[in-house]
């Protein structure tokens, strides 16, 4: 079961808001007061050159980084913080754990535990963070890994996976944790494209279910087919953004139409 939050929010709330979000880091600003909502169900895509924030505010929308000003909701209850500027944190670590463990991340580059076996990757998290009973948690993992397409690699380890193998096995990772929205960190930037494919097909059947995902990518393609949201981000600001056709159809910032004359080109 997830842990449910004593604070009286409703399902009727977003389940990532973020407001007027700023983080630096020193001197370099990296947001400078973005806005960004995940509604239940909703796939967002978060599109941009490198450096415009995409992954920082990524980061910061599971409180794996801590912002210098403007506040974070999750389903309605904000964040409680102490401290202003680099010296602000969050104050609650039972409200941190509790919305990390509802914001699953899948990172670029995998971060499966090299000495543990596929199932036990997938298993080990519900198991220790959430507490299951471990026949439950192999159960659902090895639900996932069907899920994903790869059960019958549920005893291998990760260096005999392919790269598309092990993405795919992070995925049910994040699905084993039961979460309320799934994140993305460019998932499919590390892969050649024949396995880029295979992450693809994935996440097209993930967002078909009508699963929240905020997605952080590189591929153009990705973002129009699965997104309800798109969000143009450049030099940490929200320069556009709208519903898939608006933006890649007719993108009214001239920096977007730019971007995309390169992006879509590739």
């Amino acid at each position: 079961m997830k842990q449910e939050s004593d604070t009286n929010v409703t399902d009727t709330a977003p389940v990532i808001s973020i407001n007027n979000l700023h983080k630096s880091y020193g001197a370099l600003e990296v947001l400078k007061g973005v806005n960004i909502t995940a509604d239940r169900g909703q796939v967002v895509s978060l599109i941009g050159s490198s450096g415009s924030g995409k992954s920082t505010l990524l980061r910061c929308a599971n409180l794996l980084e801590a912002s210098q000003q403007g506040e974070v909701f999750f389903k309605g209850e904000p964040v409680k913080w102490h401290g202003a500027g680099q010296r602000r944190k969050p104050a609650d670590q039972v409200q941190v754990l509790r919305i990390r463990t509802n914001l699953s991340m899948v990172f670029q580059q995998f971060n499966l535990w090299s000495h543990m076996t596929i199932l036990q990757n997938v298993m080990e998290a519900p198991v220790t963070v959430l507490g299951r009973p471990k026949d439950d948690a192999r159960n659902s993992a090895m639900t996932y890994l069907e899920k994903v397409g790869i059960s019958e690699k549920a005893d291998a380890y990760p260096a005999h996976l392919s790269g598309g193998q092990q993405q795919r096995a992070a995925i049910a990772r994040a699905l084993c944790m039961e979460p309320e929205a799934l994140l993305f960190d460019e998932p499919t930037s590390a892969l050649d494209p024949e396995l880029e494919q295979e992450v693809i097909r994935v996440i097209k059947d993930l967002a078909a279910e009508g699963r929240t995902m905020l997605i952080v990518t590189h591929d153009m393609r990705l973002a129009w087919d699965v997104s309800d949201h798109v969000v143009f981000l450049h030099k940490g600001l929200v320069e556009e953004e709208g519903a898939p056709n608006d933006i890649f159809e007719t993108p009214k910032s001239e920096r977007l139409q730019q971007f995309l004359k390169s992006t879509l080109a590739a």
